[in-house]
C-alpha cells in the first residue's frame, strides 16, 4: 500500500529538512520540487518558506553556516554543514534562502534603521573588530551620526538615540566631559570638566559629553545689571582673570546680554538706584578706584545721579533719602556722630546744634539729624513744657510762638490716675489720658463760684484759684484732690472733685433716731449751706480746704444735734412738732434765748443756712403699722364725706337732664310726624312721573335700536364686499410672486447644475489627460501587456505549451483562454 505522505510537493522558495537515518545527516531539499520520500528518510521540518529579506532590511541568524572565500558551503566528513553555533550573524536583503539544519531565525526581518538629520545613534562595541577604517576593541563607544542609514553588526550593540540639542539666541549649552576627551572644537577637556557652547544652531554632544543644562541669557538694561559671584579662580569670557570668591557687576556697558559661565554664580539682578535733584543717599563700604571696598566707610551722593550698588555697596537704611526742607518755621536739631570741620566752624563728636530755615539741607555722613523741630504757637491759654538737658530746669512758655533750643526738650507732665478721671469725667471724655499731649501745659477752667486749690511741691506753698478762670499748671504745681461723702446715708470717698463749689446748694442726709419712749424713726433731712469766704484774703481762701470732707463731717455734726434733741422726747410730741424740734437742736439758741438763724463751722467757714424734714419714717414695724391705720381711719372718713356730696349732685343732674330728655322726646315725634306727610306726597309725584317716562324711553330706545341696526347691517355689507376683494387681489398677487419666485430659483438651479457638470466634465479631462501625461504612452503599453505576457513565461516555466478544459456542454471563451488555463492543475507535459 501506497504512503499518502511519502510524496511531498514543495513549492517554489520553499524547503524542507529531511533525515537519513542510514547516515544520521539531516539535508535541505529546495522547491520547487516533488519529493519522494525513501523508507529509510524521515522529514523532521517543512515544507517552510524560505526566508525573503526586501530590500533595505535585515534579520539575525543564530547558529550561522559556515562558507568558505568563494561562498561555498563547509562539509563536515559526515556530509553536515557546519555550523558556529553559539554565535549569530547578520544577513541583508538577497535571494530567498533556506535555513540549514541548527540555524535559527532570531526575532523577526526588520527594516534598517535610518538616522535622521541632526540625531545619532550611541554605539557600543561588544568585541573587537575591525571595519575597514578603524579598529574597535570591546567597551570602546562611539556616535553613529545621520543622516544615513545604520548597517548593524553583530560586535555592536545600540544603547540609545541621541539628539541635537538646538541652541537658540541668548542661549548656551553647558556640558560636562565624562572622561578625558577632544570636542568638537579641539579643544582637551579633562574628566569631570564643565564648559559652555554658545554657537547659534544644533549641537550634538560626543559619546563622552553629557548634557547638564540649557542656560537662557540675562537680558541687560540701562536700568537692570547682573551680580556675579566666581566659585573657583578662572579667566571670563572677556579676558579677565576673576579669583575664587570675587564679586562683580555686569551692566549694558559691558554687553546688551550675558550667559553666566560654569565658574559664575548669578547672586541676583541689581536695579538702578536713580536720585533725583531733590534726593540724596549714604552708601555704605563704598568700593574705592582700586576696586575694594573700603570697609567702615561712608559715601555721600545727591542728585541728580543715577547708579548700581556695587557687590559690597549699601544703602545706609536701605532706603534713599529726601532733601531736607525747611521753612521760616522749621529747624533742624543736628549731632555730630565723629570730630570735622564743615568750613564754618568745627565741631566735635557728640555736638548739638541746629539748622534753621528758611533752606534746604543734606546732611553729611559725619551729621546725624535728630529730630525736624517746628515752631511752636502757642495762645494765652496755651502753653508747653520744657527741660534744659544740659540743667535739668523745667519752664513753661506760653502765650508766644517757640521754637526749641538745641539745649531743650519738651518735658511730658505726667498727671495721678485720681487727677486724670476727674478730668475725663468733666470733659466727658473716656480716652481723656490716652489722647492728652502731656507736653501741653494741663490748663482747668474752674466753674463759676467755685475754688480750686494748687499746691506747688516745689516752693511748697498752695495757692486758690476762684472761678470763673483758667488755671495752668507750673512743672512743679499739682491739684488739690477733693474727697467727698456721698449717697443716702452719707458714705465716705464717693465723690472726688478738683473744683469746690461755694454754694448756696444743698445735701441730702438719713439719720436713725430714738424717741424717749423707744420709737426709732429714719428722718431724710435736706440741708442748705454755703461757704462764706472773703476771696482777697489768701488766708481766709485756704482755709475752705481746711477740711478734706465738709460733706461727712457736718453731715456727721448735724445728726449728733439730732440724735440727742429727739432722744429727749417721746414720740407723739416729736410727731406733732418735728421741724421745731430738729431747728432749735441744730441751730441752737443765742444769748438772749432767741433760736438761732443758722449753723456756723469756724474750721472751714461753712454754713448751714436751713434744715427741710423730706421724710419721717419709723423703724420699728409695730409703730409704722399703728401709724398706718390711724391715717388709713382718717383717710376713710374724708373719702366718704367726699363720696356722699357727690351721690347728692348726681342725683340732682339725673333729675334735670331726664326732663329735658321727655320734652325732647315729644318734640322730635311732632316733626317726624310732618316729614312723613311730605314723603308720601313725594312718592306719588314720583311714581307718575316714574311710568311716563319708562313708556317714552322704551319706544324711543326701540326706534333708535332699529335705527342703528339698519345702519350697521349695511355698513357691514360694504365691508364684507371690500374685504372679499383685498382678500382675492391679495391670493391672486401671492400666487403670482410665487409663480415667479418658482421660475428664478427653477432657472438658477438649471444654471448651476450646467455649470457643475460643465467644470466636472472639464477636470474629468484634465485629470484623464494628466494621468496619461504622467504615466507615459510606453508605461501605458507596458501595463497593457503585461497580463499576457505574464501568463505566457509561467506557462513557460510550467513546459506547458497550451491547456484547455472543457465538458463539451459549455461554449469556448476564446479571450478567457489564457486565465483558465492558468487556474488549472496541469494534466500534461
Amino acid at each position: 500500500m501506497t504512503d499518502a505522505n511519502a510524496v511531498i510537493r514543495i513549492k517554489p522558495h520553499h524547503y524542507i529538512h529531511v533525515l537519513d537515518n542510514n547516515t544520521n545527516v539531516t539535508r535541505v531539499e529546495v522547491g520547487p520540487l516533488t519529493f519522494t520520500r525513501q523508507d529509510h528518510e524521515k522529514v523532521v521540518a517543512g515544507p517552510e518558506p524560505m526566508i525573503m529579506i526586501p530590500l533595505r532590511h535585515y534579520c539575525t541568524i543564530a547558529n550561522p553556516i559556515v562558507r568558505n572565500a568563494e561562498g561555498a558551503l563547509v562539509l563536515n566528513e559526515f556530509g553536515e554543514v557546519k555550523l558556529r553555533h553559539g554565535d549569530e550573524e547578520i544577513r541583508f536583503a538577497q535571494e530567498p534562502f533556506p535555513l540549514y539544519p541548527g540555524e535559527k531565525l532570531t526575532g523577526k526581518v526588520t527594516a534598517l534603521q535610518i538616522v535622521p538629520q541632526l540625531k545619532a545613534l550611541r554605539l557600543h562595541a561588544l568585541r573587537d573588530f575591525t571595519d575597514g577604517k578603524s579598529t574597535k576593541v570591546a567597551g570602546d563607544e562611539w556616535l553613529f551620526e545621520g543622516p544615513a542609514t545604520y548597517i548593524p553588526r553583530i560586535e555592536v550593540r545600540i544603547e540609545e538615540e541621541v539628539k541635537a540639542t538646538i541652541i537658540a539666541p541668548n542661549q548656551a549649552l553647558k556640558l560636562r566631559a565624562n572622561k578625558a576627551l577632544l570636542d568638537r572644537n579641539g579643544a582637551t577637556r579633562k574628566a569631570g570638566e564643565e564648559w559652555l557652547i554658545r554657537q547659534v544652531g544644533a549641537y550634538l554632544p560626543g559619546v563622552d559629553e553629557k548634557v547638564i543644562d540649557t542656560i537662557n541669557a540675562y537680558i541687560l538694561t540701562d536700568k537692570k545689571a547682573l551680580h556675579l559671584k566666581a566659585v573657583k579662580t578662572f579667566t571670563d569670557e572677556r579676558g579677565k582673570l576673576r579669583k575664587a570668591g570675587e564679586e562683580w557687576l555686569v551692566t549694558s556697558n559691558d554687553s546688551e546680554t550675558h550667559i553666566p559661565d560654569v565658574y559664575e554664580t548669578v547672586v541676583g539682578e541689581v536695579n538702578i538706584t536713580t536720585l533725583t535733584n531733590r534726593q540724596y543717599c549714604v552708601v555704605m563700604d563704598p568700593i574705592g578706584t582700586d576696586g575694594k571696598p573700603q570697609l567702615g566707610q561712608k559715601e555721600l551722593r545727591k542728585g541728580e545721579l543715577s547708579f548700581f550698588l556695587r557687590p559690597g555697596e549699601s544703602l545706609e537704611g536701605n532706603r534713599i533719602q529726601s532733601i531736607y526742607i525747611l521753612n521760616e518755621q522749621e529747624a533742624l536739631l543736628l549731632r555730630a556722630k565723629e570730630t570735622f570741620d564743615d568750613g564754618k566752624e568745627k565741631h566735635l563728636a557728640g555736638d548739638r546744634w541746629m539748622i534753621y530755615g528758611p533752606c534746604d539741607y543734606v546732611p553729611p555722613v559725619q551729621v546725624e539729624v535728630v529730630e525736624k523741630r517746628d515752631s511752636i504757637p502757642l495762645d494765652d491759654n496755651e502753653g508747653i513744657y520744657i527741660r534744659d538737658i544740659k540743667s535739668g530746669k523745667i519752664t513753661t512758655i506760653s502765650g508766644r510762638s517757640y521754637m526749641l533750643k538745641p539745649n531743650e526738650e519738651l518735658w511730658s507732665m505726667e498727671l495721678p490716675k485720681t487727677v486724670e478721671e476727674v478730668l475725663a469725667k468733666e470733659t466727658n471724655d473716656p480716652e481723656f489720658s490716652d489722647n492728652r499731649d502731656k507736653t501741653r501745659v494741663v490748663t482747668y477752667r474752674a466753674p463759676h463760684n467755685s475754688a480750686v486749690q494748687i499746691y506747688d511741691y516745689k516752693e511748697k506753698k498752695s495757692r486758690v484759684v476762684f472761678g470763673p478762670d483758667l488755671v495752668m499748671l507750673g512743672p512743679d504745681e499739682r491739684f488739690t484732690v477733693l474727697s467727698l461723702s456721698g449717697e443716702k446715708p452719707k458714705r465716705p470717698h464717693m465723690i472726688k472733685a478738683i473744683a469746690l463749689y461755694l454754694g448756696p446748694d444743698f445735701m441730702t442726709d438719713v439719720v436713725i433716731v430714738e424717741t424717749s419712749d423707744h420709737a426709732k424713726l429714719s428722718l431724710k433731712l435736706s440741708y442748705n449751706w454755703q461757704f462764706i469766704v472773703d476771696k482777697t484774703q489768701t488766708e481766709e481762701a485756704a482755709k475752705i480746704f481746711q477740711v478734706p470732707d465738709f460733706v461727712g463731717d457736718s453731715c456727721k455734726a448735724i445728726a449728733s444735734r439730732v440724735r440727742g434733741a429727739v432722744a429727749s422726747v417721746p414720740f407723739d410730741d416729736f410727731h406733732k412738732r418735728s421741724a421745731e424740734i430738729i431747728r432749735h437742736a441744730v441751730f441752737g439758741f443765742d444769748e438772749n434765748g432767741a433760736p438761732k438763724e443758722n449753723f456756723a463751722f469756724n474750721a472751714n467757714n461753712l454754713i448751714i443756712t436751713n434744715i427741710d424734714i423730706q421724710s419721717v419714717e419709723p423703724v420699728d414695724q409695730r409703730t409704722r403699722d399703728s401709724l398706718q391705720k390711724s391715717v388709713q381711719l382718717a383717710i376713710e372718713i374724708t373719702t366718704k364725706s367726699q363720696e356722699a356730696a357727690a351721690r347728692h349732685e348726681a342725683e340732682k343732674l339725673e333729675q334735670g337732664a331726664r326732663g329735658r330728655l321727655e320734652r325732647q322726646k315729644i318734640n322730635d315725634e311732632a316733626a317726624a310726624e310732618l316729614a312723613k306727610k311730605d314723603l308720601l306726597e313725594l312718592q306719588a309725584q314720583s311714581a307718575a312721573v316714574e311710568s311716563t317716562g319708562q313708556a317714552t324711553a322704551e319706544a324711543q330706545a326701540t326706534a333708535e335700536a332699529q335705527s342703528i341696526s339698519a345702519q350697521a347691517n349695511v355698513e357691514q355689507a360694504k365691508l364684507r364686499a371690500q374685504a372679499t376683494k383685498i382678500r382675492a387681489e391679495s391670493e391672486l398677487l401671492l400666487v403670482k410672486q410665487k409663480r415667479e419666485a418658482e421660475l428664478a430659483y427653477k432657472k438658477q438651479i438649471d444654471e448651476l447644475e450646467l455649470n457643475r457638470q460643465r467644470e466636472l466634465s472639464t477636470i474629468e479631462a484634465k485629470k484623464f489627460k494628466q494621468l496619461v501625461e504622467s504615466i507615459g504612452q510606453e508605461t501605458i503599453k507596458s501595463i497593457a501587456q503585461a497580463g499576457p505576457e505574464m501568463q505566457a513565461k509561467l506557462l513557460k516555466g510550467l513546459g506547458l505549451s497550451s491547456v484547455m478544459i472543457t465538458d463539451g456542454s459549455s461554449p469556448i471563451n476564446l479571450f478567457n483562454t489564457a486565465n483558465g488555463l492558468l487556474g488549472g492543475a496541469p494534466k500534461a507535459k
